[in-house]
């Protein structure tokens, strides 16, 4: 029933009266109503409660955090907006510029650093955290911390730095946690309270586009659920069903094998990209984002829609989309271009189609992400990274395989990943309703897509650690002891803890339930006669299994030693009774692999069969022996007939036994058994009547003793699991002179500058002087084997290195590497992977001005080359602050900065954008001590 325009106007106004005059300024700036989360949430941090929003990929929980900008902005304090990736802080820089202006907004990011000062600066999470360490002054008067994407803390290599961040931000800082919809929101929340105070959990699960889900199979768009009346449960659709079970059958009936007439069975192939395009646009059904997990993928399936003629725009469009183009690449050197495959890339844009993926220039890419933005490229092939924060929408996501390469092996999607790529589909304010397709593929289950559809949630898992450089900082901010209690205050202790509590309950029941249960016995201490038993049974056991271990090596031992003709005894099993030596197996073919011999028999029943060890569970000794003539044959059942008989011949009238064995040797530990046995026999309560009922109470409490103790054993392990790891990392910088109990040296201040993976390889070759005397390109050179990491495990062809010093400081870098890496192992820690010199020759040529076609290749893509110099270049600045002031090396270091940032590598991604305050390339000299 639709509402009259006085209700309209009595909700609007008592709405404008719960919401309060801030978020009420605050919503006029939007064309959108706010959703009541987004709203709750405003409300909450108006009231000074910290907010964590778990919502859907695309909901608009951003809402909520620019509301903090706009409280700080009011209250004349400071907002920092964290983001984990430059992409999407450079996209939230250009949108608070947009409404703010840009002498209110600042950018803060490893290349970029606009008005550093301002009143609100966006930032990735990283660059937050160097500040808290260094305690800048940058911090002064901060009111408000936004913590975009928060469940990156999830992310093995870099989450530790969101923790560090929400533990250390001051006590007068709210902060604003906003993540994807994760299904432990409470417990997170529930730390945030515990290390931040108040905090309100928002959580809202709905999308505010609806999402649709379907398969395309043999051309046929067929929706993954359906509802049979329209009203029951919706259920997989039977569509799909049948289709899987008919390739299953074809599959098993004719595994790849012709059938009749030469032509193969049937089976389901994924539809070309060019068809799936046109299937999608048929059927209204893009702009789609398909995802394809690999970058040369990408590329090829822009050039197969190219090379079918597939065109999406029209030629007003494509005017357009050249104009856009060509003013976004205008700084780019000509010579550069042809080298980045500009004129294809060109080509796909004009036509609506383009990829998008870590290996393309970062310009490539954004120019992309503008222009399908815009509407006027209608189709994005793109690798998973995508997915992970840009604000880049699709009416459709196609994905075309449940798996992907994950580095060692095709793994398959998890929940996570799933709802992450779909998450995509759908643009609020534009579509009525998003959809996902999936590419039916061999062996697809439509019912385990099913159960990855309908899965929107995934836990929020720490992947906390302590590292040396978060080490020295801690230890010179508050010292050991003080440092230790922090960490255990990270999320990862947090959820131990919550993870064995559980366990420890159950510890404590076993230890209550062990405290009431006791057996008393009138005759003695039944206690102490138990433990005999025990004893006496434990010493049996291990004795039987001794003399059985012995007899298996005497059996094996006497199998070894038969010959042809040898007349035996098989003592039992299907082969019991005589039987004679036809080949004894101890050569090649009858040999087993693991070297015990099968002598092959005929036996009693005119059989030939091979025997083993577990035949004869005691030695076996010849009983007589016959001669095989050399034209026996075991195949000829004369032959077989006519042995038989000479065995019984031979035998006829003789004890059938083997020979007498001497007198065994008592095995070890029998003196001691019997003792045991008179001590059993000889205690008080042996005697009791009533000894088999109070046996079974011991045996019970033994068994609850021992499962209690399993119990504590794991929470022991679990309990003060990050404080331990803490103290192993501290005694190896205790080992190496970086700390002096809660003293940091001044190796430790230089470490705590460091802020990268190989935080104390670098330190050490600092220390060492590894690095100096080397000019600006060897020095490059030398460190880009701390920052680079090949994408492939083992490289194609060998390293490839530039003459001069370089070689010998990398074998010597490698040397110390080795020395911390047994450091480590001794302390059992393994934080430090091994350098890789694998991008040292480009960093040697780039620094030397070579032009980019030279130092690109096969396997360095112009993406992974702009974003490796930028965090060598990053390190670099690292290591002239570390170096210290009027230091060679801290000149050297400058300098190299300086060589590397030329070209391809210094476009600004937000040139556009008018910026106050220093230039980019100043960023590392405002950081150095004076």
């Amino acid at each position: 029933m639709s509402k009259s325009p006085a209700q309209r106007y009595a909700e609007s106004q008592r709405r404008r009266a719960q919401d309060g005059p801030a978020l009420t300024e605050f919503a006029a700036l939007y064309e959108f109503g706010f959703d009541d989360y987004q709203r709750r949430a405003c409300q909450a941090l108006y009231e000074g409660h910290g907010v964590l929003v778990a919502a859907p990929t695309g909901s608009g929980k951003t809402v909520v955090g620019e509301f903090a900008v706009h409280l700080a902005l009011a209250a004349g304090r400071k907002c920092f907006y964290t983001t984990p990736i430059k992409a999407l802080s450079n996209q939230k820089y250009g949108d608070l510029v947009r409404r703010y202006g840009p002498d209110r907004v600042g950018l803060l990011t490893g290349d970029n650093s606009i008005n550093g000062e301002a009143p609100v600066v966006v930032m990735t999470t990283e660059v937050l955290r160097n500040m808290l360490y260094g305690g800048s002054g940058t911090l002064d008067g901060l009111g408000y911390v936004v913590l975009d994407e928060v469940h990156y803390l999830a992310d093995r290599f870099r989450g530790a730095v969101w923790e560090e961040v929400i533990i250390h931000l001051p006590d007068s800082v709210q902060v604003v946690a906003l993540s994807a919809t994760v299904s432990n929101a409470e417990e997170f929340g529930e730390w945030l309270t515990q290390v931040r105070g108040g905090t309100t959990v928002i959580v809202d699960e709905h999308r505010p586009v609806p999402l649709w889900q379907h398969v395309l199979a043999d051309g046929h768009l067929y929706d993954l659920f359906v509802s049979p009346n329209g009203r029951d449960a919706p259920q997989v659709n039977p569509d799909l069903l049948r289709l899987s079970r008919r390739e299953e059958q074809a599959r098993r009936r004719s595994p790849g094998r012709p059938v009749r007439g030469g032509r193969r069975p049937s089976r389901s192939r994924p539809p070309s990209r060019p068809l799936v395009t046109e299937r999608l646009d048929a059927a209204g059904l893009l702009p789609a984002i398909t995802f394809i997990f690999s970058r040369a993928a990408c590329d090829a399936a822009v050039r197969q829609c190219l090379d079918a003629g597939l065109r999406l725009t029209t030629p007003e469009e494509a005017e357009i989309i050249t104009e856009v183009a060509e003013r976004r690449t205008a700084d780019l050197p000509e010579a550069d271009l042809a080298v980045l495959g500009y004129g294809e890339w060109l080509t796909g844009l004009q036509r609506g189609i383009a990829a998008h993926h870590a290996g393309l220039l970062p310009t490539f890419k954004e120019v992309v992400e503008e222009l399908f933005e815009a509407g006027l490229v209608r189709v994005v092939y793109a690798t998973e990274t995508l997915a992970l924060g840009i604000n880049m929408p699709a009416r459709t996501v196609v994905i075309e395989r449940l798996d992907k390469w994950n580095g060692e092996a095709h793994a398959a999607l998890t929940p996570g990943e799933y709802t992450q790529l779909t998450g995509r589909a759908g643009r609020r304010g534009i579509d009525v309703e998003g959809h996902a397709v999936v590419l039916w593929q061999p062996g697809l289950e439509p019912a385990a897509l099913a159960g990855l559809a309908g899965t929107r949630t995934y836990p929020l898992n720490s992947s906390f650690r302590p590292s040396y450089n978060m080490a020295v900082n801690l230890v010179g901010q508050a010292g050991l002891e003080r440092a230790a209690a922090i960490l255990e205050s990270s999320f990862a202790q947090f959820q131990a803890d919550r993870a064995v509590a559980d366990v420890a309950r159950a510890a404590q029941r076993g230890r209550h339930e062990l405290e009431k249960l006791t057996v008393a016995c009138d005759r003695g201490d039944f206690t102490e006669y138990f433990r005999l038993r025990r004893e006496l049974s434990d010493l049996e056991g291990e004795a039987a299994r001794k003399r059985a271990a012995s007899q298996r090596a005497e059996a094996v031992a006497s199998l070894s030693q038969l010959r042809r003709g040898d007349i035996i005894k098989v003592p039992g099993g299907r082969r019991a009774g005589m039987a004679v030596v036809l080949d004894p197996g101890i050569g090649a073919p009858g040999r087993r692999a693991d070297g015990l011999p099968v002598p092959l028999v005929l036996t009693a029943g005119r059989q030939v069969r091979r025997l083993s060890a577990a035949d004869f569970p005691v030695p076996v000794q010849p009983i007589d022996r016959i001669r095989i003539p050399n034209w026996f044959s075991a195949r000829s059942p004369k032959h077989r007939r006519d042995l038989a008989a000479s065995v019984l011949t031979k035998l006829a009238g003789r004890d059938k036994g083997p020979p007498r064995r001497g007198q065994a040797a008592q095995a070890p530990g029998q003196e001691e058994i019997a003792a045991l046995r008179r001590r059993v026999r000889g205690h008080p309560c042996h005697e009791c009547p009533d000894l088999d009922e109070h046996a079974r109470h011991a045996e019970r409490r033994a068994r609850l003793e021992r499962e209690v103790r399993r119990l504590e054993t794991t929470v022991a392990g679990r309990s003060h699991m990050i404080a331990r790891t803490f103290t192993r990392v501290c005694a190896v910088l205790a080992r190496l002179g970086y700390t002096q109990g809660d003293r940091v040296t001044d190796a430790g201040r230089r470490l705590a500058c460091l802020y990268t993976e190989l935080d104390l390889l670098a330190a050490e070759c600092l220390r060492r002087g590894l690095w100096d005397g080397l000019s600006p390109a060897d020095l490059a050179a030398c460190v880009s084997a701390l920052t680079f990491e090949s994408r492939t495990a083992e490289a194609a062809t060998p390293v490839r290195l530039p003459g001069g010093p370089v070689a010998d400081v990398l074998a010597a870098t490698v040397s110390v590497w080795r020395e911390l890496d047994d450091l480590e192992t001794e302390n059992r820690l393994s934080f430090l992977r091994e350098p890789d010199p694998g991008f040292a020759w480009a960093a040697h040529a780039w620094a030397r001005g070579k032009p980019l076609e030279s130092v690109l290749g096969p396997d360095l893509t112009p993406g992974d080359f702009v974003r490796a110099v930028k965090q060598l270049m990053d390190l670099l600045g690292q290591v002239a602050v570390a170096a210290g002031p009027g230091t060679p090396l801290r000149s050297t270091a400058l300098k190299a900065v300086d060589a590397l940032g030329h070209g391809v590598v210094t476009y600004s991604s937000v040139e556009e954008l008018p910026a106050a305050g220093p230039p980019p390339g100043d960023t590392a000299r405002d950081t150095l001590p004076a």
